[in-house]
């Protein structure tokens, strides 16, 4: 394990966050498998072991148990820690598109996020893949820096699908932050976006960097999933985007694509030199790979102590990219 409080930080706004961040849309225990809260209590403890100070969650995730336990957690094991949550994806009690996106609906949603939370303020509340028309009436901007005005958020940014929302966003004054899926099966939106964010001072959140697990190397042909675990019922898009589950892969193809890209990297730990192929992108504010398992949380953490990967290796592995899986990607991206 990395020894305490070693995880580098980055610069978010008007703070340092962790480079490697937490990822808790398993703490939800309804999309990764079921998960005690105890587990959980134990990953949030070990990633805050680290040094690791930013952790992500939204109140869909299990239907807000991801932000109840995060907020129990905190109560109990007080630690400066920056949370960011999202909106919009929720449909129960009289939620649901397009009735979520007026500012009534949107003050509900981040009240109720306070309350799970145990907070005053959220620190970073985000648009959680809302539809694209709604991005493009820009309404849901005006709601969030009325939200801002009124100290119940203290930053607000996006989780985007694609590059197209990402540019869409990056037009709006205020915009703290777009949380976008970029790993090494999922390489193009640095092109377009990552220069426009460096020059308006967005902060790029990097989920998916494993591609739901595919990069860490363990899977085989035979690997099977739980029925509650989307990488089961998600696997072709049946229930939502198909880029949130191996990034839009097929899963056997993906299998294949994972051996080429290990014979471009300096030795076995696959997991971690994806997370440090991220890292080494300056416009990347912070990863946010999640854990089912502390072990997991170790092995993320590591990638923060690993060299930056020469530029010929980068070199190599966008032309893989170009040539042999971009091809590959389903959905929208």
């Amino acid at each position: 394990m990395i020894p305490s409080m070693t995880l580098p930080k980055r610069r978010f706004q008007s703070v340092a966050i962790s480079e490697i961040g937490l990822g808790t849309w398993q703490l939800g225990g309804t999309d990764w498998g079921t998960i005690s809260e105890e587990s959980a209590f134990a990953i949030l403890q070990a990633y805050l072991d680290q040094g690791g100070n930013f952790i992500d969650t939204a109140d869909v995730y299990g239907s807000g148990i991801s932000e109840q336990t995060i907020g129990r957690f905190l109560d109990a094991h007080p630690a400066e820690v920056y949370v960011a949550t999202k909106l919009g994806r929720r449909s129960d009690n009289g939620f649901g598109w397009p009735q979520n996106f007026t500012y009534d609906a949107m003050c509900r949603q981040v009240e109720a996020s306070l309350q799970r939370l145990k907070t005053d303020q959220l620190f970073l509340e985000q648009l959680h893949c809302i539809p694209t028309d709604e991005l493009q009436k820009g309404a849901v901007f005006d709601h969030l820096r009325r939200l801002q005005d009124e100290k119940l958020i203290r930053y607000w940014g996006v989780s985007v699908e694609t590059a197209d929302e990402a540019l869409l966003c990056l037009k709006q004054e205020g915009l703290a932050s777009l949380q976008i899926i970029f790993n090494l099966f999922r390489q193009h939106i640095a092109d377009d976006v990552f220069r426009l964010a460096e020059e308006k001072g967005v902060a790029l959140i990097v989920r998916v960097p494993l591609a739901s697990g595919l990069l860490t190397g363990k899977f085989s042909p035979q690997t099977q999933f739980a029925q509650s675990d989307h990488r089961h019922y998600n696997a072709n898009g049946e229930a939502f985007n198909v880029g949130e589950t191996f990034s839009g892969i097929d899963f056997q193809t993906g299998i294949d694509l994972t051996h080429k890209i290990a014979r471009h990297l300096p030795d076995d730990r696959l997991a971690q030199w994806a997370i440090r192929w991220i890292l080494d992108h300056p416009a990347v504010t912070t990863v946010i790979p999640g854990a089912t398992k502390v072990s997991q949380v170790t092995s993320n953490g590591e990638a923060a102590g690993l060299p930056s990967l020469p530029p010929e290796t980068h070199r190599a592995l966008r032309e893989l990219y170009d040539a042999d899986i971009k091809e590959q990607i389903r959905g929208r991206y």
